[in-house]
């Protein structure tokens, strides 16, 4: 068997804020840790039946930036159902509600803008 770990790295303020979130991952091709503004990280407990999660954004993420990550995360959740559920309309469904989401966010940020 093999096995992969992947490192996560925050540099936090002095009220724990974070300011730098950095990742690398064992099996990436990648020489130094990547950068990113922000990270959503869910594990399944399979005892409790729980969602556990991780979710840290960094100081300087916009919230055009945050609206953009979370569209993407939940098409990409969309996909991932999809494969493991072979539930082609409820995936489909999800993608619906993320465009929709999207499409407000970004009406409310014009109305926001006048």
């Amino acid at each position: 068997m093999n096995q992969s770990t992947i490192k996560i790295d925050v540099l936090l303020d002095p009220n724990k804020v974070p300011e730098q979130i950095n990742w690398s991952a064992s099996d990436s091709n990648a020489d130094m840790a990547q950068k990113a503004k922000a990270m959503c990280i869910a594990f399944w407990d399979g005892a409790d039946k729980t969602a556990l999660r991780i979710d840290l954004w960094t100081k300087d993420m916009m919230v055009d930036e945050m609206a953009d990550f979370y569209y993407q995360m939940l098409m990409s959740m969309a996909d991932t159902f999809k494969r493991a559920t072979q539930q082609q309309e409820m995936s489909d469904d999800m993608k619906k509600f993320a465009k929709t989401f999207f499409e407000k966010f970004k009406a409310t940020q014009i109305k926001e803008q006048k």
